[in-house]
């Protein structure tokens, strides 16, 4: 479903991603972890089109992407969930979750009502609190608000960058069944992560990245069992 080849990126005299690759199939939950710096952000920025790239070439669904402006990655199917939520505070989780389905201009009014329904059910709380100010939520529940607004675009793929990024261990392990869910659903999770044990655990297919390269990949579980990312990335 998208194919990520020799992408480079330097930020000034900074090399920020070399020659990086990898592919995401659907239907798959991929992973890729790395510490701060490893050019993970980057790597989603790139393929988004939000940051300028030095070489390298991306397809989605068969067709060349590598130039191609964000909206038109939307339309196409690809959404994209940053790292700090950056929900509006200002709206209501219902008004949020509208504001997700304007990207995909070819959903009309019903089939909008059917999305925000399915979001209920697929995060309950955000139905709770569905006339509430987003700046009013918790961090998981405005985490599960951003999740659910990159979803309303009814998308093939949806990006997530670092999910977990500032919860309580409990509400990371309720964000991961979520992830789970949502792949379930049918949808292709491409997934940023700093939490590698939680997120190997979950991945069909995992990558590390140091310093803007892959130096490893394989499946979820043959990450999670290498002596080499258990001494870096899982504490052991």
């Amino acid at each position: 479903m998208l194919k990520v080849e020799n992408l480079t990126v330097n930020y000034g005299y900074i090399n920020a991603l070399n020659n990086v690759n990898f592919e995401v199939n659907k239907g798959e939950i991929i992973t890729l972890i790395g510490g701060n710096g490893a050019g993970k952000t980057t790597t989603l920025m790139s393929i988004s089109n939000l940051v300028a790239k030095e070489s390298g070439r991306l397809t989605f669904k068969g067709a060349d992407i590598t130039n191609l402006p964000p909206h038109k990655l939307v339309k196409m199917g690809l959404s994209h969930v940053p790292e700090g939520r950056k929900i509006f505070p200002a709206l209501t989780v219902y008004e949020n979750l509208i504001a997700g389905s304007l990207g995909n201009t070819d959903l009309k009014k019903p089939q909008i009502n059917e999305l925000v329904q399915k979001m209920y059910q697929l995060f309950p709380r955000l139905k709770e609190r569905c006339d509430q100010g987003g700046g009013t939520l918790s961090g998981g529940e405005q985490q599960m608000l951003a999740i659910a607004r990159g979803l309303m675009m009814d998308p093939d793929i949806i990006m997530l960058d670092e999910p977990s990024l500032g919860l309580a261990p409990i509400i990371v392990e309720e964000i991961f069944e979520l992830i789970l869910k949502i792949r379930d659903e049918g949808k292709t999770v491409l997934l940023i992560e700093q939490n590698a044990s939680m997120a190997l655990s979950i991945a069909d297919r995992g990558y590390v990245l140091e310093t803007g390269r892959v130096v490893l990949e394989g499946t979820g579980k043959e990450l999670l069992n290498n002596s080499d990312v258990q001494k870096a990335y899982l504490g052991d």
